[in-house]
């Protein structure tokens, strides 16, 4: 008989334990986990999921990196001889330029002017050509536009770095 009252004790205090996260009878339902993984998802609403993605996305920095990358690899290439790969790195650095410029659209008159319209066929063609000589010189030109661009967008202390130190001359053989 005590065990009785015992357990019919215990049922009681775990209800009334209960009562303050009870809703009309029923016990509320606990809200879903929310995957902290989907940054996006997570967001309540679309204007808050676009902030988030322009903020992650950024501006014209992030796909200047890629061409900095590019530019490099189209360097190697070179002295390589890898004229295909100099080749499709220089396909993606146009690539790069003009989606970033989607992003900064301020950033196009003078990538167009002084790059995309005007050199980066050229460049493309000496590089088609496999001719050693041909394809430096065009690099060369490649190498001047890019500079010339960064002082005329008064980001000229870029070219003040290893990056275009290094890649001055074709390495000697």
């Amino acid at each position: 008989m005590k065990w009785t009252k015992l357990a019919i004790l215990m049922l009681f205090g775990a209800g009334l334990m209960a009562a303050p996260f009870m809703k009309a009878g029923q016990a509320q339902q606990a809200a879903p986990q929310k995957n902290v993984n989907d940054w996006l998802l997570n967001a309540d609403n679309d204007t808050e999921r676009f902030t988030k993605l322009q903020t992650f996305l950024r501006g014209f920095d992030q796909p200047m990196w890629e061409v900095g990358e590019r530019y490099q690899r189209v360097y190697d290439a070179l002295s390589d001889g890898n004229y295909e790969l100099a080749m499709y790195h220089w396909e993606k650095i146009k690539s790069s330029i003009t989606t970033g410029y989607m992003k900064r659209p301020k950033r196009q008159p003078n990538s167009d002017a002084m790059f995309i319209k005007n050199v980066y066929d050229p460049i493309l063609a000496s590089f088609k050509t496999k001719d050693s000589k041909k394809a430096w010189e065009g690099f060369d030109l490649g190498r001047n536009a890019c500079m010339a661009c960064h002082v005329a967008e008064e980001v000229g202390f870029m070219n003040d770095q290893p990056l275009f130190r290094r890649t001055a001359f074709p390495p000697k053989k």
